[in-house]
């Protein structure tokens, strides 16, 4: 309840102070991507369960003769890259933490898809919410393979306090200062996941 408390606070405190940020950050996205502002799309929460997660798009919208996505490296423009690694796409998920679908700290929402990927283990990542930042996040980030990524959001998950939260708070923001772990080697994000035992690397199709 604590917890909760201070994510309905600070997510509300944070979408009135920041406003004026996202109102232009919404503006220059609308002038250099297109008219489709926001990212959307659906995320596993707590327990697994389906929600709509939302970021301000970094993307450009590129297909091939087929129809499908581009990979994210032909589809980053120098603008999204710079969303990214300040942060600043994250800034809608606060509407998210504010309706109680996540958390302002917890295991990053990943894909539906990888769901059914998961180990025993591995899985225990959703007995909480998934926050915009966590425990992996200031640990590495997209830098980090993803059998650590799992490790830490578990650590968080068996060791999670409010005084920790805050000092994961503090910790990204220094992060995002220095604008480390934005990416994997060689990818413009993340690779995508392909269960425990087979990570070959592939264009994810994640904001």
């Amino acid at each position: 309840m604590i917890k909760r408390f201070f994510d309905i606070a600070a997510s509300l405190c944070g979408l009135i102070i920041l406003s004026p940020v996202i109102a232009i950050v919404a503006w220059k996205i609308r002038k250099n991507l297109g008219s489709l502002v926001l990212f959307r799309q659906t995320r596993p929460g707590k327990d697994g369960q389906p929600f709509e997660m939302i970021k301000f798009r970094s993307m450009r919208d590129a297909v091939d003769a087929s129809g499908n996505p581009l990979p994210d490296s032909e589809r980053m423009t120098p603008f999204g890259a710079m969303l990214r690694s300040s942060s600043l796409d994250e800034l809608p998920e606060l509407w998210n933490v504010l309706k109680g679908d996540m958390s302002l700290v917890g295991p990053r929402p990943l894909l539906m898809e990888y769901l059914p990927l998961y180990d025993a283990e591995q899985y225990r990542r959703h007995e909480v919410r998934p926050g915009v930042t966590g425990w992996a996040q200031i640990n590495g980030r997209n830098a980090i393979s993803w059998e650590d990524k799992f490790k830490l959001d578990v650590w968080y998950v068996d060791n999670q306090s409010l005084w920790l939260d805050i000092k994961i708070l503090f910790l990204t923001v220094k992060k995002v200062f220095i604008r480390d772990g934005i990416s994997a080697e060689g990818e413009a994000t993340m690779s995508k996941f392909a269960g425990s035992h087979d990570n070959d690397s592939q264009s994810s199709t994640h904001e």
